[in-house]
């Protein structure tokens, strides 16, 4: 977290849509976007934004109480490394972070996921690299897609058959839509296809690609937005609920989906409703004293 760099830069949000591929002397062509002064003074402050989420999630039929986190903060990607940065070069790009996490039980054992988008801030129409692990008492997976000529995708895991690389089109990510939410979520597109989020590709085993998606966003009253993605093969939708007004908090989410094996299979919902949001430079946050801001949050688990 050491370089948070204050730049001109543009965003805009690609929701569902992806844009064609076009080839200039063999570089594909980026979407340039444009932030506001407003939002770059807050998501350029120096501080990360904490968000934590009262987590109902359904897992092998059961819906089971838990706790999910969002962490947004901007800061410089090594292009060259595939990480962050930790000084400056003329390969570092500038990046919306989003680390989320997701921890519940199931019974006498644990689990705990996390996954790590990183989404240009000024050009781009996809994160440069998102990253899945989950871990649970039976073992552990972990997946990720580097944003290259193609999406190059590497997945290691426990359950036999699993574990994979391959490369393949881009499109749109799921992973990508809370991020594109807080910067720019006006351009929403409406019909096209998606990559699903790597949670739910690892917890019901499906094939990592792209799925025809169905995508409409609706005003509400409240002065909030509810984003909705349906996924006709999948049998599956995602309803993201978020403030209209910059800098568009994330206030809850509900995914709808089959869930459970065999008679326990059935339509379940997963949801995460907003407890908390703070902002703080929380890498300095390490000292036992520093534990009440977990207490703030509302975090127990």
């Amino acid at each position: 977290m050491k370089y948070l760099f204050i730049v001109s830069i543009s965003v805009a949000f690609l929701a569902c849509a992806s844009k064609t591929n076009k080839e200039n002397n063999s570089a594909e062509v980026q979407t340039q976007r444009t932030l506001d002064k407003e939002t770059k003074e807050y998501w350029y402050s120096g501080r990360a934004e904490i968000s934590s989420y009262a987590l109902t999630q359904a897992r092998y039929g059961e819906l089971r109480e838990g706790e999910a986190v969002m962490v947004f903060v901007t800061e410089p990607f090594s292009t060259k490394s595939n990480t962050k940065a930790d000084a400056p070069s003329k390969d570092n790009v500038n990046v919306l972070k989003l680390n989320f996490t997701k921890r519940f039980n199931t019974g006498i054992y644990p689990y705990s996921m996390m996954n790590s988008s990183f989404f240009p801030m000024s050009q781009g129409d996809h994160s440069l690299k998102v990253s899945t692990s989950l871990q649970e008492w039976c073992g552990h997976v972990f997946m990720e897609l580097q944003n290259k000529k193609n999406f190059e995708m590497i997945n290691h895991s426990y359950f036999e058959g699993e574990s994979f690389v391959s490369s393949i089109n881009k499109a749109a990510l799921e992973d990508d839509i809370w991020s594109q939410i807080r910067l720019h979520p006006e351009s929403l597109k409406s019909t096209t296809k998606m990559i699903p989020s790597f949670f739910y590709l690892r917890l019901m085993h499906k094939e990592a690609k792209a799925y025809v998606c169905e995508m409409t966003q609706e005003e509400n009253k409240d002065q909030t937005r509810v984003v909705t993605i349906n996924y006709p093969e999948l049998e599956r939708t995602l309803k993201i609920r978020y403030s209209s007004d910059s800098p568009h908090s994330i206030l809850s989410w509900t995914e709808t989906y089959p869930d459970g094996y065999g008679t326990n299979k059935k339509m379940m919902e997963t949801s995460g409703e907003m407890i908390k949001t703070i902002r703080s430079e929380y890498w300095n946050k390490n000292s036992n004293a520093d534990e009440k801001l977990r207490e703030e949050l509302g975090l127990k688990l």
